[in-house]
């Protein structure tokens, strides 16, 4: 709560004492009601795209049997887990100004086409496998039997499926919502100078301005709007609510039958190629193309020593940064994770679930408010560990331990405590206990957390542009800075760092799907 609280000290609290005459004029110039206004309705639109979007591919995945349908689904999560810089890149890669399609004449970076786009491409697999999974489940002779009754298939749909799947979808939209209201990377690298979300006003008037409390307001702004969302969201979950009589998915899902079903299954397989496949593609390609033709010439600077282009530090410390960063993050998120884990696993009532929801505290917020906040509290009480390259580790682990809580509290508390006070009865000390009856069971839960904490730390991108040392940046923090210099080698080498980081965070996330059991940690 540390962070938060720094904010709040900030904006409301600035002399130390309350001070609303400040806030209200910042609240009160024209940009931040401007921000404010495109940050809401740039996410209301993106929300909405994606739901059109993504409702056809769930249906698809929902209700038909075709070759690759497993691997669909498991490559429809890629776009989701890849760090914001590296979808901002792949989109920069087709439709920036050295894109794939620049020769065609279109070019929509800086644009709010580009960042539309990418937001439906980044957030289309959270409305793909909510409402799918929820789609899959509905006994479709509810549907049969409409239609017998004269139905035509909209009707049936709008009378009989889309009740029972509007908890679901709204569920998914209010998540897009969350996240594109919260963008920030996309909106720095593909909006430009004329478009700013509140997250990206904050990074402009610390960063850039040096007016810290602004930025302050504007973060308290945004923790109030998403407080009143988050309340909103929950009083409609609850209205909304029916009660559904679910099928096994493997009943309700057959073969397409005639020309119009086996052209929509192929239409869709297209859509969704195109959409998620042609930026990530086309990423690839950029990182190979360079001034003599298609090569590794990318890749090799990224491994000069010399080969720096715009950044403080040779390209393949950053990477080196990246990786050691994202393991002590993963190692200390592993440990707190279990500690706290145990408290919510082992423990009943209203401690536990006050620790759980406290625990959730960064994924309520966002990353940029989290490292905002921790170089206002750092400032004056840790002013050593605010220079130290040991904050972001320390930052990433904070991120990335709901991720660890969410994998390893549900097996502890499905331990029966029986087997634990057997231990006891024959000798064994209370440490001794743990590590030989709990650490087995709930090893395999704590690997999964591991495997999305490391991802988690390699993409992490909000928080570590408020605290990373020039001399000490990290993957995306290098790829961002490669982006904003000339040249075609600072984009050549941005392309190939942004693909190895899409690849290293790809082979953990799948590396966790393979370690997952039952549904431990499956999103």
């Amino acid at each position: 709560m540390l962070p938060v609280a720094g904010i709040v000290a900030a904006g409301l609290l600035p002399a130390g004492r309350l001070d609303l005459a400040a806030v209200l004029e910042t609240l009160g110039r024209p940009f931040v009601m401007q921000v404010a206004w495109f940050t809401l309705w740039q996410a209301v639109v993106s929300t909405l795209l994606t739901v059109a979007a993504a409702l056809p591919g769930a249906y698809l995945l929902a209700r038909f049997e075709f070759p690759g349908k497993r691997v669909l689904g498991a490559l429809s999560i890629v776009p989701f887990v890849l760090p914001t810089v590296v979808v901002a890149a792949a989109f920069l890669a087709l439709l920036g100004p050295r894109g794939a399609l620049a020769p065609l004449g279109i070019r929509l970076d800086q644009t709010i086409w580009a960042i539309l786009l990418a937001h439906v491409f980044y957030n289309y697999a959270i409305v793909l496998r909510i409402v799918g999974s929820v789609w899959a489940q509905l006994d479709p002779r509810l549907e049969d039997a409409a239609r017998a009754l004269g139905a035509t298939r909209w009707a049936a749909f709008r009378h009989v499926t889309l009740p029972l799947l509007r908890p679901a979808i709204l569920s998914a939209a209010s998540i897009v919502f969350l996240f594109t209201f919260t963008s920030f990377g996309v909106i720095l690298l593909l909006g430009g100078p004329h478009y700013a979300t509140l997250e990206v006003e904050i990074y402009r008037q610390t960063a850039h301005l040096l007016e810290l409390r602004v930025a302050a307001t504007l973060a308290l702004l945004q923790m109030v709007a998403l407080t009143l969302l988050l309340l909103v969201y929950a009083r409609l979950q609850e209205r909304l609510a029916v009660g559904l009589r679910l099928m096994p998915a493997r009943i309700t899902a057959r073969q397409p039958r005639g020309a119009r079903e086996k052209a929509f299954v192929a239409a869709n397989l297209l859509f969704v190629a195109v959409l998620l496949g042609l930026p990530l593609a086309v990423l690839v390609e950029r990182s190979l193309a360079g001034s003599a033709g298609y090569g590794v010439a990318n890749y090799a600077a990224l491994f000069d020593a010399g080969g720096r282009g715009g950044l403080f530090v040779p390209p393949l410390e950053a990477m080196r940064n990246s990786l050691v960063f994202a393991f002590f993050a993963t190692a200390l998120a592993v440990i707190l994770g279990l500690l706290a884990g145990a408290v919510i696993g082992y423990r009943r009532g209203a401690i536990a679930q006050g620790f759980d929801a406290l625990l959730m505290l960064p994924l309520g917020t966002s990353a940029v408010i989290v490292g905002f906040g921790m170089l206002l509290t750092l400032g004056g009480m840790a002013a050593g560990l605010r220079t130290s390259v040991l904050l972001i580790p320390i930052a990433h682990a904070l991120i990335a331990l709901p991720f660890i809580v969410r994998s390893v509290a549900p097996v502890m508390r499905a331990i029966d405590g029986r087997l634990r006070e057997a231990a006891r009865v024959l000798g064994a000390p209370p440490a001794a206990a743990w590590r030989e009856v709990d650490l087995p069971i709930v090893s395999r839960a704590a690997l999964v957390g591991a495997g999305f904490a490391f991802a988690v730390s390699l993409g992490e991108f909000g928080a570590t542009i408020f605290i990373a040392r020039p001399e000490a940046p990290t993957m995306p923090i290098a790829v961002f800075r490669l982006l904003s210099q000339p040249g075609t080698l600072a984009f050549g080498q941005a392309m190939a760092m942004a693909t190895l980081l899409m690849i290293v965070t790809g082979v953990a996330v799948v590396l966790v799907d393979r370690f997952r059991a039952g549904s431990i940690g499956q999103f």
